[in-house]
């Protein structure tokens, strides 16, 4: 679990953050969602610790990130896993080499303990076939999933997404976030998923973050954004036809 208690962080004389305080829970999908320039971006970096707030305090599983000694701070680093939007893969390295990465570089496990932890995790994400293979070789959504699996092989107690669904056709983009959300429920992680897809937040936000202005703005689940009667809410959600038919079905059946 994630508490963010008051956190604020400028940059000169811009305040981008001004105060947010929420929680993230274990085995449960957390979005973060706003316009561009609503701090989300910001707010991201300062849980994986890149940004430091001036004020406030940040605790993972009761531990505040601010009164770690620099060695427990690199400890907990190692055990967050990240997906970058664009996938970030090392094009002169195969499939099984970016995902045997991580491992190579925080951990004193055999060629063997390793080998066996990539193909584990390659398995999980349903790429079978695809050691010997490079990014330049393999589709987006393939190289979403070679992301996914190098965010998991240290069995990362917090999975941080940054737009996992970037780029991706509609079709795939579901997949990805069906196997976030299997990882997240399997392995008890507590993910936070930065996006701008409102599918994501339809099919996997069991809990959702909306910022506007560096501010929380409003927080709930899936179910209760179709029925809130915040105008920011409404305003960011509802820009598309479709969303608004699918608001007024809601209305329609509540009533």
């Amino acid at each position: 679990m994630i508490e963010v208690n008051d956190i604020h962080k400028s940059f000169g004389d811009n305040e981008v953050l001004k105060g947010v305080t929420t929680s993230f829970e274990k085995g449960k999908t957390n979005l973060i969602i706003g316009q561009s320039g609503s701090g989300k971006t910001v707010f991201l970096k300062c849980l994986l610790g890149l940004f430091e707030p001036e004020k406030g305090t940040i605790v993972y599983d009761g531990s505040a990130y601010s009164e770690l000694k620099p060695e427990q701070k690199r400890s907990l680093r190692q055990e967050m896993g990240m997906v970058f939007q664009g996938s970030a893969l090392f094009d002169f390295m195969t499939v099984e080499g970016n995902v045997m990465f991580p491992l190579e570089m925080f951990t004193k496990q055999s060629k063997s303990e390793m080998q066996d932890r990539v193909n584990s995790v390659l398995k999980r994400v349903n790429l079978i076939d695809a050691h010997k293979r490079y990014p330049a070789q393999i589709s987006g959504g393939m190289q979403k999933r070679v992301a996914i699996a190098r965010a998991i092989v240290m069995n990362p107690k917090y999975l941080f997404c940054d737009e996992p669904n970037s780029g991706l056709d509609p079709k795939t983009a579901i997949l990805i976030d069906n196997l976030i959300q299997e990882i997240t429920e399997e392995y008890d992680i507590t993910t936070v998923i930065n996006t701008h897809d409102m599918n994501s937040v339809m099919e996997i936000g069991q809990k959702i973050l909306f910022l506007k202005n560096g501010l929380k703005e409003w927080e709930g689940t899936n179910k209760e954004i179709f029925k809130t009667d915040n105008a920011a809410v409404t305003d960011f959600v509802y820009s598309s036809d479709l969303f608004k038919k699918v608001r007024q079905m809601y209305i329609e059946e509540r009533n």
